[in-house]
């Protein structure tokens, strides 16, 4: 049994980073919408609620009952968790004269409570919010306040009940990640002892179970989510494991190649099918960039619905699906609203009876990479920046066409390449080359040219949620720039995206 600490969500920004925290201390956690709350079984040793963008004064405010919870399981709310705490159990929450939002100074007054046990009497948090606790619920001591407002944090009497009105999740936090500590390994006694080779451990142990003798169907992408889902299975049933590598001919340049040796050097049973043409027939004439989503995910099926039948009574279909995909899908307002339609969660089109199988939908992105160093995978696959399922389609904006297609491979060629010979590449979360679709003026030689434009997008980010720009050296983006002109025949301009997501998006289309 797995110890946890469930996070019920009210649909806060933030939701997802109390999650990473509690992982980064080796807790286990499980994040669920505060409208499907599973019964709570002994294996769960806390449970925390999150912020939210509704006031606890909405009339649609989400609400919760937390009978069974308060007073039973050790208990920390955060920021709009502590108003709700307050508006439900004889406090008063009001709107706040002086809103706090950004950075704050916290003063602890209650340095004997365990949340705050080694934490400095003062430091910086983080607050979000607009409404304040004028009146503390029943049996609550207050802990902490800021210049602006008396209520920071407080707990309740005789409960292992504690809230916050600022976010300790955050970066911002100086003494956050104390604090979560504090309340999963102090107050919940949680072991911490949820690593890499636990996780490899008993999800091998599982696998076996469910599988068994059964033979199991792969897609590989040359992704980390794929590969380490890949010898994760290889590891539990061997040659029962069957994947198929598909080239869309939307792959970087060398990729399926370079991709598929390592696989095959790493012992998994891969077959290799070159599906390029398929995929050009199905994008001509295509501009839209759902449309051409959708166009390369029909496809991709049809390949590999074709590839898996050539494996006599295969019963599964593994995927790499991971633990933000799986979040997003049963968000608190139900499944999120389409922005790209190629996520691994909604299932397969009801012709493919096979039983689906997901060993990393437990992680996050850092932690398949944990996982994946720990399986032993080699750096340079485990390192790779993470790629779109439709592959330079979308990076070809507009209609893609060989043409296209062969100068931004050229290009993107270039700008990776120069990263890893900078080594710069590992410090860049995601590099993207983008070709668009206009042309402008330039001058090569003598002679006036008319031809096409590339842009560079470098982004750091810890797992795509949000996403800031690389100040990648002015020298270095000059050589890349002077290399893809000189070089890629077809392009006399290039140019480098400085927006962050949000409220862009990584990709361009």
């Amino acid at each position: 049994m797995v110890e946890k600490i469930l996070i019920i969500d009210f649909g806060s920004q933030f939701t997802q980073l109390i999650g990473r925290r509690l992982r980064e201390l080796n807790v286990y956690c499980e994040i669920v919408p505060f409208n499907k709350i599973p019964l709570l079984g002994e294996d769960v040793k806390g449970v925390i609620l999150s912020g939210s963008p509704f006031s606890v004064r909405d009339t649609l405010a989400p609400t919760v009952n937390l009978d069974g919870i308060k007073g039973k399981f050790p208990l920390l709310a955060i920021c709009y968790g502590a108003q709700y705490l307050a508006h439900h159990y004889g406090g008063e929450v009001n709107t706040s004269l002086a809103k706090e939002y950004g950075r704050a100074i916290l003063s602890v007054n209650d340095n004997s409570c365990p949340l705050f046990k080694g934490v400095a009497s003062s430091s910086q948090v983080w607050m979000s919010h607009g409404d304040t606790i004028a009146k503390l619920p029943k049996g609550a001591i207050p802990v902490a306040s800021t210049l602006d407002i008396d209520n920071a944090a407080y707990r309740i009497d005789g409960e292992s009940t504690f809230a916050l009105q600022f976010h300790p999740e955050v970066y911002h936090t100086e003494q956050g990640a104390a604090i979560l500590e504090n309340f999963v390994k102090g107050v919940c006694k949680c072991k911490g002892d949820w690593t890499p080779a636990s996780f490899i451990e008993s999800t091998v142990k599982e696998l076996k179970e469910k599988v068994a003798d059964e033979k199991v169907v792969l897609g590989l992408s040359g992704g980390v989510d794929s590969t380490v889902a890949a010898v994760l299975l290889h590891r539990a049933i061997g040659d029962h494991l069957h994947c198929i590598f598909v080239d869309n001919g939307l792959l970087r340049k060398d990729e399926f190649e370079s991709v598929l040796h390592s696989y095959k050097d790493m012992g998994l049973n891969v077959t290799g099918v070159d599906a390029s043409a398929l995929f050009m027939d199905a994008l001509k004439g295509v501009s839209d960039p759902e449309l051409k989503r959708k166009a390369i995910g029909k496809v991709f099926i049809d390949v590999f619905d074709s590839e898996s039948h050539k494996i006599e009574n295969a019963k599964w279909l593994a995927q790499g699906t991971i633990y933000p995909d799986v979040i997003e899908s049963v968000s608190v307002n139900g499944p999120s609203a389409t922005i790209k339609s190629h996520h691994n969660v909604g299932g397969l089109p009801d012709y493919m009876k096979l039983k689906i199988v997901e060993p990393l939908r437990s992680l996050f992105k850092d932690e398949v990479r944990r996982v994946g160093r720990a399986l032993g995978i080699k750096d340079e696959l485990i390192s790779r920046h993470p790629f779109p399922g439709p592959g330079l389609g979308i990076r070809v904006l507009g209609e893609v066409t060989e043409e296209k297609l062969s100068i931004l491979k050229e290009a993107d060629h270039i700008f990776i390449n120069l990263l890893r010979e900078h080594n710069l590449y590992n410090e860049v979360w995601q590099a993207v080359t983008v070709l668009l679709p206009i042309k402008s003026v330039g001058v090569m030689g003598d002679e006036r040219t008319y031809e096409y434009t590339i842009a560079l997008r470098a982004v750091t980010s810890t797992d795509g949620m949000t996403a800031d720009w690389v100040h990648l050296p002015y020298e270095f983006l000059a050589k890349v720039s002077n290399d893809i002109i000189n070089k890629v025949k077809g392009v006399n301009r290039v140019v480098y995206d400085i927006s962050s997501k949000p409220p862009a998006t990584i990709e361009w289309e």
